[in-house]
């Protein structure tokens, strides 16, 4: 069936076994970290992310995809060290998470340059370390697909046909820029079935998600919890009525929980919850302990739970 890299070095597609599709084990702003580490408790970041991949443990998850890329803090130092002392298994990315700002190094060099780079770390590894990358990650959001936002995903494009590894980008679906993407990788010549378009679910347009999926893409109906953007409710509602309509083979389920993030202080954190923007429950745990019941009450078969749990991200992450 072929292997996938992971922070602990290759595994047989056939041992992923239940995955989340889009989970983040720590998101900050690299930038940041570096020039303030006083700003950062490391010991209560690692402490948050074992917390995470225990819960992910103990609700069946065998492994998770970390789509964490520049400008959201990758350390795959960190995630190894997580994989290793509690047994999840963890899939890294390579890629730059951007909506539209790329430093000055990147804006002076093209896309091939960009490639070469992300190619490094899916074959000789990631940040001076044998880690290497499983998968790529770009993102297009409110500001649409710019000349940065394009380039990345040329370079993704490009990086992912010299080495066969999938791509997941990050979509907005209410300004419907999945359609841009899906064009600039078709244009690059990349299979359709190699890109995930990931927040899918942050809409309830069946026209829309219809017309991804007509694309070849897969749909990532991916943040459950994050209520700001659709209530988890909604979100069922929209991937049960995908199953009637035969989708079950395209689509994965994940929160896009992040175990930390610096974006909020702790007291706006603490706002967002009290006033249900995030749900209390948003973690590694969210999909199995209040997401499956509900889409089962609701009619989901177990062979389908299957298919978006095991299989999807199997036939997603196979190289070649």
């Amino acid at each position: 069936m072929g292997t996938v890299e992971s922070v602990t070095g290759p595994l047989e597609l056939e041992e992923l076994g239940v995955t989340l599709i889009h989970e983040h084990l720590c998101f900050r702003d690299e930038a940041n970290a570096i020039q303030w580490p006083h700003l950062y408790d490391e010991q209560a970041l690692h402490d948050a992310a074992v917390v995470a991949a225990t819960g992910a443990l103990e609700v069946g998850v065998r492994t998770i995809v970390e789509p964490t890329a520049m400008f959201g803090g990758r350390d795959v130092r960190l995630l190894e060290r997580v994989a290793r002392e509690t047994d999840l298994q963890l899939i890294a990315c390579t890629g730059i998470y951007t909506y539209d700002f790329l430093p000055h190094y990147w804006v002076t060099r093209d896309a091939d340059a960009m490639a070469d780079a992300f190619v490094h770390d899916i074959e000789s590894g990631i940040q001076r370390t044998p880690i290497k990358a499983g998968f790529l990650k770009c993102a297009a959001d409110a500001p649409g697909v710019t000349e940065n936002v394009e380039k990345v995903h040329r370079a993704c494009a490009r990086a992912s046909l010299r080495t066969g590894v999938p791509i997941m980008a990050h979509t907005f679906p209410a300004g419907q820029t999945g359609l841009r993407q899906m064009e600039i990788f078709v244009e690059e010549g990349v299979d359709p079935a190699k890109v995930q378009l990931a927040h899918t679910g942050d809409t309830d347009d069946l026209d829309h998600i219809e017309a991804l999926l007509d694309t070849g893409a897969w749909i990532g109906m991916d943040r459950y919890g994050l209520e700001m953007y659709r209530p988890l409710a909604s979100r069922n509602e929209t991937v049960l009525a995908l199953l009637q309509r035969g989708h079950a083979d395209r689509m994965f389920l994940s929160a896009d929980s992040c175990a930390t993030i610096d974006w909020f202080p702790a007291e706006a954190e603490e706002q967002l919850l009290e006033h249900g923007a995030v749900d209390r429950d948003w973690s590694t745990r969210l999909v199995h302990d209040k997401v499956l019941p509900a889409l089962r009450d609701g009619g989901m078969t177990a062979e389908q739970e299957h298919t978006m749990l095991v299989e999807n991200p199997r036939r997603w992450l196979a190289r070649g």
